[in-house]
């Protein structure tokens, strides 16, 4: 059972992650299918529409707003701070840190990982592996939903005898702006929503509170 206590939360949220695009995947497809079947058009299987580009433009664009989230939160919190959120570091911290603080190079520790004591372009990469992965999914998820919406957009402009429309040009359409910043400002309300109220609000028990008893002006690294 102590895989299972150690790694709970990468667990119930692969878990969640799964189950969720299941049922998004199987109301999708009932939806498209009525789609289909109102304007007289032939009904298409499961795996054809999980293929499709009307399913990776809806999943892509989630994804890509939430990896923009997380690599815009990782890089603002290594030189903004707010004083008493827990998703902060304290006022006079900003900034990458020594060597010493990082316990990278000659600092490192005996079971330290290999690439931070390493030294050159391989401490560099890993020093910094969480932003450039979070970056990288999010520009793979953004072209992905750029593309099959492109796709999409071309299909309804069939549909009603329009011609069909480049990659470049969908890019500057409504359609493609409204998909993304519908999801940009939920991102960004949820993140900021965060970090202001768990400010003054607690809750007892999580990483991402403050003790219960600890000013509102401390910001949580200052109470350890």
């Amino acid at each position: 059972m102590r895989p299972l206590r150690d790694n709970g939360l990468s667990i119930l949220f692969g878990a969640l992650f799964l189950v969720t695009l299941i049922g998004q995947s199987i109301a999708g497809y009932l939806e498209h299918n009525e789609e289909l079947r109102e304007h007289g058009q032939a009904l298409v299987s499961f795996g054809s529409f999980v293929t499709s580009s009307e399913f990776v433009v809806d999943v892509a664009e989630n994804w890509q707003s939430e990896f923009l989230q997380f690599f815009l939160f990782i890089a603002a919190t290594i030189w903004l701070v707010q004083r008493g959120s827990p998703e902060s570091k304290k006022p006079g911290d900003e900034g990458v840190g020594t060597d010493e603080e990082q316990k990278v190079g000659e600092h490192a520790l005996e079971d330290s990982p290999s690439w931070a004591r390493a030294r050159g372009l391989r401490q560099v990469v890993f020093s910094n592996s969480l932003l450039l992965v979070m970056g990288t999914v999010f520009v793979l998820s953004w072209l992905a939903q750029s593309l099959a919406g492109t796709v999409v957009m071309n299909s309804e402009n069939a549909l009603h005898g329009q011609p069909p429309i480049t990659w470049l040009e969908y890019l500057g359409t409504p359609d493609f702006w409204s998909r993304t910043l519908q999801n940009w400002q939920s991102e960004f309300l949820a993140v900021g929503a965060m970090i202001a109220l768990s400010i003054f609000l607690r809750q007892r028990g999580s990483s991402e509170s403050k003790p219960v008893g600890v000013p509102h002006h401390t910001t949580a690294i200052e109470s350890d």
